[in-house]
């Protein structure tokens, strides 16, 4: 069961708990009540592309449970090549854009305040999946595992690529969500560009850290430029791929801020550093996680994220989990009263139990209903 063992004596922790995590953040012309998201994690509930009502009740339930920003599932920017999963909901598409509408007012309704995650997929799209259509777009013609996959992307497939991301910005804004996450993470395609094992490009995208962050940067100044001003813009990226964990984009922090620096000029307002485990420190001489790094090189707010409010360890994607792990919300109070990050994202604590964010404000995690892998099977 997700429980809380602090450090802290029980009379701290509770207005410790609502001083650090209970104070409100502004990105842009955003301010979120609290400092507790819930992390996208994909559900596979949307026949067609097209989220229904029970996706948008799904929605509200979290929003009504506490949480200061929802960002939603992975959702298909409009390019054929971008899907490389069934049932997950698209965003671009009248009905879809119906659906994700229904989705914002309920989210609304509630008290909450929610971004949509735009994906393209990349490598993860299968020969099989893409037997239907367009084969994986990719930077170099290459997959995860080092070996020939997909197409090499032209210049032409990343200007589109790039367009469809600000069109579903630009979508996004006009629908009422209250800004965007791109996912530029986990061996996706965004991330396919800034990790050198699958990008081999010897043109401006290739090369050293500044120009494999040029496709994401321009992603980022599209997208930046096709909604409002103070629409805020998250950037989600990581050093681990999917089944691929000891992967990095950046072996030093001087090469992590070659990437993060020109997106942060480019418009992202605050930073999503996903890691397996939050508490880990990312490079040699600090304590510092990824979000921590983040924040220091870039300036921006940063969003951590890695088994928090589980039992066990994250291990992978498809819900696995390993042996038990820091555990407890205390020594995560501690890094952000540091001020090492800003925002805490959680997803399987928070897919477990809509009111994960109100229990962990009131210091009644005891109270948290356990995460099970079945529950990604329920929309519950």
């Amino acid at each position: 069961m997700a429980t809380t063992t602090p450090a802290t004596s029980g009379d701290e922790l509770p207005s410790r708990a609502a001083r650090l995590l209970g104070r409100p953040l502004t990105l842009g012309d955003l301010t979120l009540k609290n400092r507790i998201a819930m992390a996208a994690v994909t559900r596979r509930h949307s026949p067609g592309g097209v989220p229904g009502e029970d996706v948008a009740a799904y929605y509200a339930r979290r929003a009504a449970g506490g949480a200061g920003l929802i960002v939603t599932e992975g959702t298909y920017v409009g390019r054929e090549a971008a899907a490389a999963y069934d049932r997950v909901p698209h965003f671009h598409g009248e009905q879809a854009l119906a659906g994700w509408a229904r989705v914002v007012e309920r989210v609304h309704e509630a008290g909450g305040r929610i971004m949509p995650q735009l994906w393209h997929t990349g490598v993860a799209r299968t020969d099989e999946f893409a037997a239907e259509g367009a084969p994986a777009e990719t930077p170099s013609g290459i997959g995860l595992d080092g070996r020939p996959h997909g197409k090499a992307m032209t210049q032409a497939d990343i200007d589109g690529v790039v367009e469809a991301f600000a069109r579903a910005a630009a979508d996004a804004e006009r629908i009422g969500f209250d800004g965007v996450e791109l996912h530029g993470a986990h061996g996706y395609l965004i991330d396919d560009f800034l990790w050198q094992g699958t990008n081999r490009r010897s043109d401006a995208y290739g090369g050293d850290a500044a120009s494999r962050a040029r496709f994401a940067t321009e992603v980022v100044a599209a997208v930046r430029a096709a909604v409002s001003p103070g629409f805020p813009i998250l950037f989600r990226f990581s050093q681990w791929k999917v089944d691929h964990y000891d992967t990095r984009i950046a072996q030093t922090p001087q090469e992590l801020e070659l990437m993060l620096s020109p997106l942060a000029e480019a418009g992202v307002d605050a930073f999503h550093a996903s890691t397996r485990r939050y508490w880990l420190p990312e490079f040699e001489g600090s304590d510092l996680n990824l979000a921590g790094w983040t924040k220091k090189l870039t300036g921006k707010p940063s969003v951590t994220v890695g088994s928090v409010g589980l039992d066990q360890q994250f291990i992978g994607p498809r819900g696995g989990s390993g042996p038990a792990g820091v555990t407890g919300i205390a020594p995560l109070l501690d890094r952000l009263e540091r001020d090492e990050f800003d925002v805490v994202a959680v997803a399987r604590a928070i897919v477990a139990d809509p009111q994960w964010p109100t229990k962990a404000l009131e210091d009644r995690l005891e109270e948290a209903l356990p995460y099970d892998v079945s529950r990604l099977g329920e929309l519950v």
